[in-house]
């Protein structure tokens, strides 16, 4: 094991570009009210050795947020799961579940895909 530290791990080391700036330089996207979120509720199986997850899609804000909201979600559930590329995702067909708690919670604009 190397001890060395890593100052940047997005892998640029030099920009001659003057208007470059890293993604943690730009402001933050806030977070849309419930009301005016459009999100999408999925099932998939692609890649997961057959099993199921829902996926839930569509969120705009900020990742804190995407985050608290997906752990909210795998609370209600009662399930595992994860938040990244800015899908939630919950193990299980868990969609009979999900959409009556978001448009419970305020998600006026939530589909079921599927």
């Amino acid at each position: 094991m190397s001890n060395k530290k890593k100052l940047n791990d997005n892998g640029i080391v030099y920009s001659t570009d003057p208007e470059f700036k890293l993604e943690e330089d730009l402001p933050q996207q806030e977070t849309l009210m419930p009301k005016q979120q459009k999100l999408k509720v999925r099932l998939d199986t692609k890649q997961r050795a057959g099993k199921a997850v829902t996926l839930i899609e569509g969120f705009s804000g900020k990742a804190e947020d995407l985050e608290d909201l997906g752990k909210k979600l795998k609370t209600f559930c009662g399930t595992g799961g994860s938040v990244k590329d800015g899908l939630i995702i919950v193990q299980g067909d868990q969609r009979d579940k999900l959409v009556p708690w978001l448009l419970k919670n305020g998600y006026a604009s939530t589909k079921r895909i599927g």
